[in-house]
């Protein structure tokens, strides 16, 4: 159907405004796209790139359901929306993609390890619990051994949720909520690959990037593509990516979160099903942009090339520890005069410590060059208040 659909004409809808929403009606505005946006902030990111603003809660059935019968096809930049309100909207006829159960499923880190059991993908062994209470008697009982890696199984993101339990007195630090405990696994390295699938069932990774994270924050630091990897674990991720996206007959992007273990072994960590930060990248470093292969991929056209154009590194813009407020962005003049950078900034008006306030993708002949240069970046680029 949507191959025939005049392009001009169609109303997309976009759930949630952050920087994702923002970029993905950035490039929907080169198709002529119209994108209409849900957000409770009237000043989010996105506010100023869509054609549409429609203030409202994604997580009230009632706001997502009246936004839903405003557009012609509806995505969503944000795990956590009202799923009642996108089946409901489905039942009557609306193209929603990723489907409703698929978020279902996702949203819910505890059942996203299940599947992953049930369907043979190789994953960290785990145990799901009800609350704090259920998890300090299991750690009594000798159930759960330390260390030990404790994620709540919903509403977590940039590295909020998850909690790092190395001994008995770091139990202070436990999160109370249904959590999955995770075994810790032995990391060397921890990687990702973006796949995208339309509904004629083509299927296409992008090639693998390799993420360093943030201690303080455990969010992404710094992503490194292409990953410094052997083509054979490089192979393995990107069939365990495919393998993923043709069980779950997912429509849409992927972005699948994996370690490498000390014995170069390939665990699944997580999923998300919508463009992510260790694809942002592909705007400048790869022919297709994850982007516009999400729009390709939900509009049924053909998947878009995965050609690397140069090899990058990419940095996460962050606010500085100790600042709050207005937005104030310190060197950006001499970022701007290293050559092969690429600066955005999201538009968020607060700054915050560890809060995403944009990135810097830094493109060069190699790897070692653009990090460097990322080294550069780091030091001279800084968001205060």
């Amino acid at each position: 159907m949507m191959n025939t659909v005049n392009i001009s004409d169609l109303k997309l809808g976009v759930i949630a405004g952050g920087q994702l929403g923002k970029m993905l009606s950035l490039a929907a505005a080169n198709w002529d796209i119209e994108t209409y946006v849900l957000d409770t902030d009237k000043t989010c990111p996105a506010a100023k790139s869509c054609s549409c603003f429609i203030e409202g809660d994604y997580l009230s059935y009632d706001d997502v359901y009246r936004f839903g019968k405003q557009v012609d096809l509806l995505t969503f930049e944000i795990e956590n929306v009202n799923i009642e309100a996108l089946k409901q909207l489905q039942k009557e006829g609306l193209s929603i993609f990723p489907k409703p159960e698929s978020l279902e499923l996702i949203k819910d880190k505890g059942l996203q390890k299940l599947f992953y059991q049930e369907n043979g993908q190789p994953t960290a062994a785990f145990q799901l619990y009800d609350s704090k209470a259920a998890i300090l008697k299991a750690i009594q009982q000798k159930e759960i051994l330390f260390p030990f890696v404790q994620k709540l199984r919903t509403g977590g993101y940039d590295g909020r949720g998850v909690a790092i339990i190395r001994s008995e007195d770091k139990l202070e630090n436990l999160l109370d909520g249904p959590s999955l405990i995770e075994t810790c696994v032995d990391i060397e390295k921890e990687i990702a690959v973006i796949v995208a699938r339309n509904e004629s069932g083509n299927v296409k990774c992008f090639p693998v990037v390799e993420m360093e994270f943030n201690a303080s924050a455990n969010l992404v630091e710094k992503l490194i593509f292409p990953a410094s990897l052997s083509k054979s674990i490089t192979d393995e991720a990107e069939e365990i990516a495919t393998s993923i996206v043709d069980q779950l007959n997912f429509v849409g992007l992927l972005a699948v979160e994996l370690f490498v273990d000390k014995s170069n072994r390939v665990w699944v960590n997580e999923v998300a099903p919508r463009p992510h930060n260790s694809g942002h990248h592909t705007i400048e470093g790869v022919i297709t942009s994850q982007y516009e292969q999400l729009l390709r991929a939900i509009l049924n056209f053909p998947l878009g090339s995965t050609a690397i154009k140069m090899p990058c590194v990419m940095i996460n813009l962050l606010g500085e520890p100790g600042f709050h407020g207005k937005v104030k962005y310190e060197g950006l003049n001499e970022t701007l005069a290293i050559e092969g950078v690429k600066v955005h900034l999201y538009g968020k008006k607060e700054t915050r410590p560890f809060r995403k306030m944009g990135h810097v993708t830094i493109l060069a002949n190699s790897i070692e060059e653009a990090s460097k240069k990322a080294d550069l970046v780091k030091d001279r680029l800084k968001v205060k208040s």
